[in-house]
């Protein structure tokens, strides 16, 4: 499986990004998987906080499942924060895992960058950056900058770029 991430400071777009790409990339018969890095606690059945109750309860593994889809979720305890490669051998194969965080693991990445913002570029710090999406001027950047309102040229460029185009 191939894994491109998407990274930037938090507010510039990047799950709005994802969000516009996964159905374009899917569209060019691209099968996609995802992977969202937090420092926020993992809630998927909030509703019914049926994993908080059972993990309390002593269970490492609650698996939450209905008709639609299914999640396992694991109880880390005192084990270190699993690494991105790690969850990523636990995934599916797909063509394309698209990895949102993860900023200082070593994998190919486009930087979302908003100099409205105020924030530093992180490209100019992480040789792992292939290209920076932006709404605005950079200048003295020395990769592909790509249009951040035009998510139908970033996927011609992840196909590109990933050697995705013969599937």
């Amino acid at each position: 499986m191939k894994v491109l991430g998407i990274v930037g400071y938090s507010g510039n777009g990047k799950t709005r990004l994802l969000q516009r790409l996964i159905p374009l990339l899917i569209g060019r018969g691209i099968t996609v998987s995802t992977i969202k890095h937090t420092h926020h606690s993992v809630r998927v059945d909030e509703t019914h906080d049926i994993s908080r109750r059972l993990t309390e309860a002593g269970a490492v593994d609650v698996a939450v499942a209905g008709r639609e889809r299914w999640a396992l979720l694991h109880e880390s305890r005192d084990d270190e924060e699993p690494q991105m490669g790690e969850l990523v051998g636990r995934m599916a194969p797909v063509d394309l895992v698209l990895v949102e965080g993860f900023k200082r693991h070593p994998h190919p990445k486009i930087e979302v960058h908003r100099p409205s913002a105020g924030k530093p570029l992180l490209a100019r710090d992480d040789p792992h950056v292939i290209a920076v999406a932006t709404d605005g001027p950079l200048p003295m950047v020395e990769l592909p900058i790509l249009d951040l309102n035009d998510p139908a040229a970033i996927a011609t460029f992840i196909v590109d770029r990933m050697d995705l185009a013969r599937r």
